[in-house]
């Protein structure tokens, strides 16, 4: 291990621990520990997860899943940003936001599924549009904070310069905030999947939230894990591709 280089290093140590969840797992329902009707092996969901493949089925629901958060996430995260950022320039927009932001990001979201499938039918739509609401108050929420937080300093020498509003909104106040905003889209990927998951439950026959429902009704367990699985695979390639962004689009945070 010595020989790699750093950034290597790091991808090795970023892969132990689910590894050795993995294994530990394993060894443990082969000494007995627990039911493998129930909680089947990590080889048994291998072996099924390959069937699934090698079947289309998984690779169906899978895209199905990632196109609906893809949207929702779009759709939810650049207005977001925007908002944040207005909200830190300006106060009228920030005493307009502030109080409907607070009313509505207690609200778990999950619980607007009812609504959005009376007002989006049982397609895509109502599943995109739930993805949206949820990734946009934590995106906003961030945004706003990491640009109200940008040091006094940089606003005052870019007023001195007679920089125009476009420019403070687009280097001083996006480029000062960009560490929270990552933060937040970050925080917004996860419960992108959570809450969509939880939509697929109901109201669907496609994406991973079924696959995950409908094996649970099947009592096919060792499915069920699949599904489960998969969400925590695209966890963590996503978290993996967002870091590796991060390093490209804010590097002076990189050298940290």
């Amino acid at each position: 291990m010595s020989g790699l280089s750093g950034k290597a290093r790091e991808r090795l140590l970023y892969l132990i621990s689910p590894i050795a969840l993995i294994l530990l797992w394993q060894v443990l329902l082969e000494l007995g520990i627990g039911d493998r009707r129930f909680i089947p092996a990590p080889s048994d969901i291998a072996q099924r997860f390959v069937k699934l493949l090698a079947n289309g089925e998984l690779e169906w629901h899978t895209s199905v899943t990632l196109y609906r958060v893809f949207l929702g996430y779009i759709i939810g995260a650049v207005p977001a940003v925007a908002v944040g950022l207005l909200m830190a320039m300006f106060k009228p927009v920030r005493i307009f936001f502030d109080p409907l932001i607070a009313a509505l990001f207690p609200i778990p979201k999950i619980a607007l599924m009812p609504l959005l499938l009376l007002a989006f039918g049982f397609g895509d739509a109502s599943k995109i549009a739930l993805v949206a609401i949820a990734v946009f108050f934590p995106v906003i929420v961030n945004t706003y904070v990491g640009a109200a937080n940008i040091d006094k300093i940089y606003w005052d020498v870019a007023k001195n310069y007679g920089a125009s509003q476009m420019v403070m909104f687009t280097r001083i106040v996006f480029f000062g905030a960009l560490p929270t905003i990552f933060a937040g889209l970050r925080i917004a990927l996860a419960v992108s999947f959570i809450v969509l998951v939880a939509s697929e439950f109901v109201a669907t026959k496609a994406g991973i939230g079924y696959l995950i429902w409908n094996s649970w009704e099947l009592l096919q367990v060792d499915i069920m894990f699949v599904g489960i699985v998969t969400i925590g695979i695209l966890g963590l390639i996503t978290s993996a591709l967002f870091q590796e962004i991060e390093r490209k689009v804010i590097p002076w945070k990189a050298e940290r």
